[in-house]
């Protein structure tokens, strides 16, 4: 048994002379969070149209929960859950109705149908409120539902498109702890496409997608030390005395902001102790800022995600994956 829970090696999609996805490797370890920058057109959905069985690559390979994405195509869909950036539950219908429709669709066993949809319900809080019709349901709670539904079926690896897109920030909150809680008890894997920055932080290794290709993979903090430095921000009782010496001892440059003074320096949480101590200028107040992952997005690809919905190619996946699941 491998310990990844997806393997793509070389995977290469065109659209006749489009290249969408251009010769992507990775791997995504057994109950790791993974997270999928990239801006529109940057060939993130593709990627996991073909992991999810519903665009045959045109060149490579790519397994999930070890079975091949061409060649076992049943075996992939019913190992995996979605969750979709745009709505797909039945509103006309209860919650309860909705997890019920779900569960027959991906045969889940009817001796154990009923308890496992109490547990997922509780799992998001909405075992109270589960025969109320999803109408009536908030944005927050359809999205929480959303989530329940996707877990139903015990799925080993969970794509997330966009999982609290238009969620405010308590929700937001209440959806992670959902989701850690999920990967720490049921070791479940988490594949997610995101372009808030603080989500991309919750995952344990973040792969970066710009024209097709991935530029960089590895953990945020990695990935930050990789491309830039700690920002130190500092007030003192004289900044111009300040800036001179911290040119001249540390052959840094400092820029001006209102009245305080700011400087870049590598490994800053080690440099920190060891400035406050030995410089002579009086120090009023001093900060220390990690480079962000803006930070990273902008010095890889030259550019800013920007800050639209993602495609809306998952509401298709959607329809098509219940149609080839044969219902």
């Amino acid at each position: 048994m491998t310990d990844n829970a997806i393997e793509v090696k070389n995977l290469v999609k065109t659209y006749g002379q489009l290249i969408a996805v251009n010769d992507v490797s990775f791997n995504i370890g057994q109950g790791e969070i993974f997270g999928f920058l990239g801006p529109n057109g940057a060939g993130k959905t593709t990627t996991i149209r073909m992991l999810c069985t519903l665009a045959r690559p045109s060149s490579g390979q790519a397994t999930v929960n070890g079975f091949d994405v061409v060649h076992q195509q049943r075996q992939v869909r019913k190992s995996i859950g979605l969750v979709f950036q745009d709505p797909s539950l039945d509103e006309k219908l209860s919650a309860i109705q909705n997890m019920r429709f779900h569960a027959m669709i991906y045969d889940v066993p009817s001796s154990v149908r009923e308890r496992r949809i109490e547990e997922v319900m509780n799992m998001v809080e909405l075992w109270d409120r589960r025969n109320s019709r999803v109408i009536n349901y908030s944005g927050g709670m359809k999205r929480r539902l959303e989530l329940a539904r996707g877990l139903l079926h015990n799925p080993r690896v969970l794509f997330l498109d966009e999982p609290t897109l238009g969620l405010d920030p308590q929700t937001r909150n209440r959806i992670w702890e959902y989701v850690s809680d999920l990967q720490k008890r049921e070791g479940t894997t988490i594949f997610l496409t995101t372009h808030y920055m603080d989500e991309a932080e919750k995952a344990n290794r973040i792969a970066i997608i710009d024209h097709g290709k991935i530029v960089a993979i590895d953990s945020p903090d990695k990935l930050k030390e990789m491309v830039a430095k700690d920002i130190i921000t500092l007030r003192t009782d004289d900044n111009a005395k300040a800036a001179e010496e911290i040119k001249s001892r540390y052959q840094l440059e400092t820029r001006a902001n209102n009245n305080e003074l700011i400087f870049e320096k590598a490994g800053g949480e080690e440099f920190l102790p060891v400035f406050i101590k030995e410089f002579d200028t009086r120090i009023l107040s001093i900060s220390l800022r990690r480079p962000s992952l803006d930070d990273v997005f902008l010095k890889l690809t030259g550019h800013q995600i920007r800050e639209e919905q993602a495609n809306s190619g998952f509401k298709q996946m959607a329809q098509r994956f219940g149609r080839r699941m044969g219902h």
